[in-house]
Order: structure tokens, then sequence, then C-alpha cells
């Protein structure tokens, strides 16, 4: 039915006008697309998510361009193909004065000392350096690379330019599925649309496996429904990376949800991460994190139950303690706030980083060894459950130590009756 290539690879742009999407960045008139169509492109690296087009824009320069095209993947290769490529580039600028453009696909697959291969050629001009990656460069691309290349941030794409990129391949009868004869009923394509997540590649993935599978009718016509393109595409092609900054952005996206007091926002997130697989011990460390700085004293027991929730993920495992899990996210979402806890430790830490550290008090120095009763340890204490309501006057802190109160209870949940217990305390000292 179709040659061995997959349509994804079939299907690739072949020109800057059969490109579909990043108009940001290769619009008529945009500074990468000028380079592109003069066959100057300049070392670049392409930053977006997987199905974004990165891959069709370097073949699309490798037509266009006036130079030499390398092609070199950071999974299949190493230093050696490197220095190979970078003597071929020398050989061709030095005898027919060509440049090399040297596209490196998923280069944060290379560490560091890799990618410090490619600097002093990049920095001469023998090799002119184009890199795709869907991590954030900043994090994962050395930052000599960084300076001596354009960052060019490749956009998820709308569902509305998956959609048209879906149904130019069906109608396109040389590379495409055309003269197969494949309809997709409209409540099809949604479904292929939607679970792609803006992901071309997955959506002609999808879309080819259902033309496969379906038989010809009667009037030869290959009908996709709902039902086959389900079948098709069972997985959300969700993009999730666990050692990426979309992993930062979700757990973040699930902290400021719990702190925002919304339960479906949490929830979803959540779920989010589950899904892809993500570490449940990582997420229950962050709500312990966020039990004691988000909720505080205004709810005692929210420390307690994202707690348990972590003991039961190491008690219990996956998949069933998701539900322990959901259980702390819904509560942490719903309780009280009281950030109180987290200001009082930092004004205290900005207090012993700031100023001088003051010996402890003699009253409050440890008495219990031989010796020390000799050193006055212990002198003057007064011990507080002997006098009425266990309370007594007393200086706890050296003197000018202190900027500011650190615990300044709110007024919410339980941290309203701390306050108000502080407030009597204050009281009976300004007697």
């Amino acid at each position: 039915m179709t040659s061995e290539a997959p349509l994804a690879a079939r299907m690739r742009p072949r020109t800057l006008d059969e490109f579909i999407g990043q108009e940001h960045i290769i619009g008529p008139g945009k500074l990468l697309r000028r380079a592109i169509e003069a066959g100057e492109p300049g070392s670049a690296i392409f930053w977006g998510p997987p199905g974004s087009g990165k891959s069709s824009l370097a073949a699309i320069i490798a037509k266009t361009s006036k130079s030499a095209f390398e092609n070199f993947s950071a999974v299949t290769s190493g230093v050696a193909d490197i220095r190979r490529i970078v003597e071929k580039a020398k050989e061709r600028r030095k005898l027919y004065g060509q440049k090399t453009i040297l596209f490196v696909d998923e280069i944060h697959r290379f560490n560091k000392a890799q990618q410090d291969a490619f600097l002093p050629h990049v920095e001469n001009g023998t090799i002119v350096l184009i890199g795709a990656t869907t991590e954030n460069p900043y994090f994962e691309v050395n930052s000599p690379l960084i300076s001596r290349s354009r960052i060019f941030c490749f956009e998820q794409l709308a569902n509305e330019q998956v959609e048209r990129i879906a149904r130019i391949a069906l109608e396109d009868k040389e590379r495409g599925l055309g003269k197969w004869n494949v309809v997709v009923d409209d409540e099809a394509m949604a479904h292929l649309v939607d679970i792609a997540n803006g992901d071309a590649r997955a959506v002609l993935n999808a879309l080819e496996m259902a033309a496969l599978t379906v038989p010809p009718d009667e009037s030869g016509r290959r009908v996709v429904t709902l039902e086959i393109a389900e079948e098709a595409i069972q997985h959300r092609a969700l993009k999730y990376d666990k050692d990426g900054d979309n992993h930062y952005d979700v757990i973040s996206a699930f902290i400021k949800s719990m702190r925002g007091s919304d339960p479906d926002a949490a929830l979803y997130w959540l779920a989010r991460m589950i899904y892809a697989g993500e570490d449940p011990r990582f997420i229950a460390r962050r709500m312990v994190i966020q039990a004691a700085e988000d909720v505080g004293n205004a709810d005692p027991m929210a420390l307690v139950v994202a707690t348990a929730a972590a003991h039961a993920v190491e008690y219990v495992g996956m998949p069933e303690a998701q539900i322990p899990l959901a259980q702390a996210a819904i509560y942490l979402a719903c309780a009280p706030k009281s950030n109180a806890s987290y200001i009082g430790i930092s004004r205290a830490l900005k207090d012993v980083a700031e100023k001088r550290a003051e010996p402890v008090p003699i009253h409050l120095r440890d008495a219990s060894y031989r010796g020390a009763g000799k050193l006055g340890h212990g002198k003057g204490y007064k011990y507080p459950h002997s006098y009425p309501g266990n309370w007594v006057e007393q200086q706890y802190m050296p003197e000018g130590i202190k900027s500011q109160p650190y615990y300044e209870p709110s007024d919410n949940g339980h941290e309203s009756k701390i306050k108000e217990r502080l407030n009597n305390l204050r009281r009976k000292r300004e007697k």
C-alpha cells in the first residue's frame, strides 16, 4: 500500500511554502526565513516539542542551502564521527571554499564534553551547527555553543495545523494516501488530532495505521471511523520528560494549584505526572514540603497526611499508591493556608547569616553533665511547668539578635488559635 518509508517521513515539507506552523520564526520577512532563502542560516538551535517541525526545517535547509549538508544523530554517532565530518568540512572549505552545515538531531543527548568537540570548528567557521532539541538548551547545551548560536523556539502545533497536515496527507496522491481513497470521519479526525497533542508525526503515524488496517468497502473507499481511530492511536502522545524542564513545569503547576486551593487542578496535574510515569516518591516529597510551606499550622494535620502518603508510596507501590497521593493532594488543596512557618524560618536564617553569633545565654546552657554547675550553666533558669499555666516570662534569645518577629501566625484555621494564645502571652509580658 505504501513505500517503505513511514507516511510521516514521506510527507516532510519540501519547501518553506509547504511548511506548516512556526510562523513566528519562518513567516514571510522573518529573520530565519530570509537566512534560509539566502542559503546562509548560521549556527542555530531549534528548541521545541516533538513533531513541531525541527527536523523538517533542517531538511528544507539541506535542500536550499548553498553549503554542503551533513546529517548527524546524537543517538547513534560519537566524537569519532564528528572528527570525520570536520575533516571533510575542512577539505571542502580549502578546495572549493564551500561551507558545511552540520545538523545534529537530539543534541541534548551529547554530554558537555562531546559538545565541546564542536566548539572550535563552529568558532573558526569550519562548520555551521544546527542542533535540534526537545530540552531547554539553556540547561542542556554548553554556554559557549549557546553564545555562538541563535535559539529558535518552536511552538507546539495547534490542532488546526495538525488537522491540516493530516488532510494534506489524505489528498496527496504522490507521497500520501490520496490514491487509496481513504475517508476519515469528522469524529475520527477530531480524535486523532486531539490524541496527537500537537505532534504532526504522531497524527500521521496513526493515520497511516488506521488506513492500513481498514479494508475497502463496496465502493472502494477505506472509511476510518472513530472506533478504528481509537484502535490506531491508543495512547495520548503526552509531552513529558522526567529529566527535562517540562518535568519542572508540571510539578510547579501541581504545587501552585494546591497552594491556590483548587483540588480539581491539583488532581489534573497529578494525573499528568502519574500518566507520564513520574517517580511517585518525587511527587510525595514535594507534597511534604508543600504541607509545611503553604499550609503550615493553619492545619497541622496536613504535614501528617502528606508524610503518610509518602510512606504509603514506599509501602504499597504503584499503581495503588496513586490513591493516597490523590487523597493527600486533595487535603492540601482544601486545607486553610498559611506560609507563616516558611516566612518565620526565612527571617531567622537571615538574622543568623547577617548578625554576629552571640553565645547562648547562661541560664539556657546545658547543665546535665558533671562540672556544668561549676561553670554556672543553667543558673537562673525558670522551669515553665513550675508556674501557673505552664508559662513564665523569661528571655530565650541573645540580646540584640532578633530584627523583627519571626513567626506571625495568620487568622486561618488552627493558626488563629495559636495567634490568640501568643497574643495572650504577650499581654502578660507587658503587665
